[in-house]
């Protein structure tokens, strides 16, 4: 398994609304629509169907849209190269989604562009945005690993979901996620992945 850390954007970049309403590809979960956005916190979980790091979390986000899917939308972007890894393609994702119960959109980010403008580097990779659209967390969902033996329970990520919908700022120390790097278009990797 490779290790990837996130590259851990700005706090306070703005939610890419525009590209995520024109360059994603509904394949779970129904068109995007910008009322599901409107006026609430939003998780971005750039995940994807092959990689060990997603598949060590995957029950965790079961129970993060359970307890929080009402009061923060939360939409899943699958940005890998379907060219180089097919086995992430509409289909995969179909049946990721269907064996884990996943009700959240998941999204496929087919030319990348959203995954550029988080410059998102890993899998899982989430981002969560304040109710006014701007990035208040960025890294791990908790320190798990596989094979590390500490729980994954989503501590880091819950922490911060809990601050955003009390109006205030997650803690400022914030760890990068750790998974498989993104895999890119070949010859159209950004700059701070090669």
């Amino acid at each position: 398994m490779a290790l990837t850390p996130s590259t851990m954007l700005p706090l306070g970049s703005a939610l890419p609304l525009k590209l995520l309403q024109e360059r994603l590809t509904p394949v779970c979960g129904g068109p995007l629509e910008p009322s599901q956005l409107a006026a609430k916190p939003v998780l971005l979980l750039v995940i994807c169907p092959h990689c060990p790091f997603v598949h060590h979390i995957q029950a965790e986000l079961v129970r993060l849209a359970r307890d929080y899917g009402d009061r923060v939308a939360i939409l899943a972007i699958n940005s890998n190269s379907t060219r180089t890894h097919p086995q992430d393609g509409p289909e995969g994702m179909r049946r990721q989604a269907r064996e884990q119960g996943w009700s959240f959109p998941y999204l496929q980010d087919r030319d990348q562009a959203v995954a550029k403008a988080l410059q998102a580097a890993c899998t899982p990779d989430p981002f969560l945005f304040d109710a006014t659209h701007r990035l208040a967390y960025r890294g791990q969902l908790d320190g798990s690993r596989p094979g590390n033996g500490i729980p994954c329970d989503g501590r880091d990520l819950r922490a911060a979901l809990d601050a955003v919908l009390a109006g205030e700022a997650p803690a400022a120390e914030q760890f990068p996620s750790i998974g498989c790097n993104i895999k890119w278009h070949p010859g159209h990797e950004p700059a701070w992945a090669r």
